[in-house]
């Protein structure tokens, strides 16, 4: 097994030779990306501007995860392209690439070591005050403080120590402390408590930067991003007006919710 991985060739392959970019703004021109002969991601067309947040929401598996991974160029699209900057980023260098995006899974990777070096995997150089910074924006500095270690303390095996909301408000602390232009952001209040989800989307909305954020969370979403995508059956469009929202949140979870969650968010 261990040599079947390290025979394993990358899907993609790092640029060296290309070029160097400073963000200023990413797309997606008619992308079309599928596994096998199943399309996923059918003529997909999407502006990101510089420091803007944008929202995708959409049932799971619609593909949002997807487009994401498409974005940070974890695989090619089968047809149209990704653009950074305006530069397709095939041609863009690898470490260029990595140097302008952050990116949070649903699910946060730790080692077995302490808190605070999990984090500085973002960025070697931070100091510890940025490091608190960042986990102050990302709402869990309170709870480290609250460990006998403090940031000292081990997280466990996979973070083995911590539940699912901490492992990924640890997940979006390493974004910010990474401090890159662009931050990419795969369901990240799926296993927030209320609180915690209200100060994170208090942070976004704060951030001084570009955030592309996908959930099947129709209010997180919502309360987040100033311009707002559904991505169903493979096509992305936008919604326009508090009617055509609710339009399609109907459609999904039925006619009286909608103003129950409003009014609960609200209240």
């Amino acid at each position: 097994r261990v040599l079947d991985v390290l025979d394993e060739q990358p899907t993609v392959r790092e640029v060296t030779g290309g070029e160097d970019i400073a963000f200023t703004g990413a797309a997606c021109r008619r992308v079309t990306f599928g596994y096998g002969s199943d399309v996923i991601l059918n003529d997909v067309s999407l502006e990101v501007p510089q420091n803007s947040v944008i929202g995708i929401t959409g049932r799971s598996g619609s593909g949002k995860s997807t487009l994401l991974k498409l974005m940070m160029r974890f695989w090619d699209t089968d047809l149209g392209k990704v653009e950074l900057s305006g530069v397709n980023i095939k041609k863009i260098n690898t470490a260029s690439l990595r140097s302008a995006e952050s990116f949070v899974e649903q699910d946060t990777v730790l080692f077995h070591d302490s808190i605070e070096e999990n984090l500085r995997i973002a960025n070697q150089n931070a100091t510890h005050e940025q490091v608190v910074g960042a986990c102050k924006k990302a709402s869990i500095h309170d709870f480290i403080m609250t460990l006998p270690q403090g940031y000292d303390t081990p997280v466990g095996e996979l973070g083995s120590t911590l539940s699912g909301g901490e492992r990924q408000r640890l997940g979006v602390a390493r974004a910010f402390l990474h401090d890159a232009p662009y931050i990419l952001l795969d369901e990240p209040t799926s296993h927030l408590d209320c609180d915690a989800q209200i100060a994170l989307e208090q942070a976004l909305t704060e951030y001084r930067g570009t955030v592309l954020m996908v959930s099947h969370d129709f209010f997180t979403v919502t309360d987040c991003a100033q311009r707002i995508f559904i991505l169903e059956n493979g096509t992305l469009r936008e919604m326009s007006g508090r009617a055509y929202r609710k339009s399609i949140y109907k459609k999904y979870f039925g006619s009286d919710i909608f103003e129950q969650e409003r009014n609960r968010i609200d209240t």
